[in-house]
């Protein structure tokens, strides 16, 4: 890969990263303030508790839910079990109010109907998904999706979440929600600066979005010299790779890759 190369499907890559910068600034500063909440309830000696914490969290997410034609389509906090006294099981989570094909705001917000009751046929163990198991074991920030969200929209979604911790604890994590094709709109126009076609995966190899109409989102790009590609970033860290006529590039801290065609 000539520099010249290089040096452009990075700056794609960058432009790629920065569509989620305000994103992952949201999600920063909700968990600091989650754990400042925390804080809050150690020192006054009183257990924490879902009553407390939730008007809390529906003033801090709703205005990102709001925003007209904005990317976040559903945030909140779900805790740990058995972190929250009047609340065993919780999943704080408000909704942005969509229309149907036209994905058009109505311009309110729903609060999400949960089942919380392990012993109902219902009831989903959220501590199963990668947007909570992934956070629970780096104790970092992470990016998951595409999927689709059968626990609150069953649309193609990608989830932004991080933990929140309280005395090396993590009490729960605080994320937001992004519809695939919202996300589309702010990618799409980016990858028409590629030279030939630009695809942009998760790690897995799972379409988000691309510039050939043909790949669909959420299915996997296949081909032998893009699985060795996404292998050679996977396995060996590197920050860029080329195989044959494709070449692979990390989109920064999202767990994104931009895959590159001739």
């Amino acid at each position: 890969m000539t520099g010249t190369v290089a040096e452009h499907d990075e700056r794609i890559a960058a432009r790629i990263e920065n569509t989620f910068a305000p994103l992952f600034a949201l999600v920063d500063t909700w968990r600091r303030g989650v754990e400042e909440e925390f804080r809050s309830f150690a020192a006054q000696g009183v257990a924490p508790t879902a009553a407390a914490l939730d008007p809390f969290m529906d003033d801090v997410a709703r205005p990102a839910l709001t925003v007209p034609a904005g990317l976040v389509t559903g945030a909140g906090f779900v805790a740990t079990p058995g972190v929250l006294a009047d609340a065993p099981w919780h999943l704080a989570w408000w909704l942005r109010e969509i229309h149907g094909l036209d994905r058009g705001d109505r311009g309110s917000v729903r609060r999400l109907d949960t089942v919380d009751d392990p012993e109902s046929d219902q009831f989903r163990d959220y501590r199963q998904l990668e947007w909570w198991r992934v956070p629970e074991r780096t104790g970092e920030r992470h990016v998951t999706g595409p999927y689709v969200d059968y626990l609150c929209t069953d649309d193609y979604t990608v989830t932004v979440t991080a933990p929140v911790e309280q005395a090396g604890r993590m009490v729960g994590v605080v994320g937001i929600d992004v519809h695939v094709s919202r996300l589309e709109r702010a990618i799409l126009p980016i990858l028409r600066d590629v030279t030939g076609t630009g695809t942009v995966v998760n790690a897995s190899g799972r379409v988000v979005a691309s510039s050939d109409s043909h790949r669909v989102t959420g299915t996997l790009l296949r081909g032998d010299e893009v699985r060795q590609a996404l292998d050679a970033l996977r396995d060996d860290g590197a920050v860029g790779a080329v195989v044959g006529g494709t070449r692979t590039v990390p989109c920064g801290g999202t767990t994104l890759v931009l895959v590159l065609q001739d």
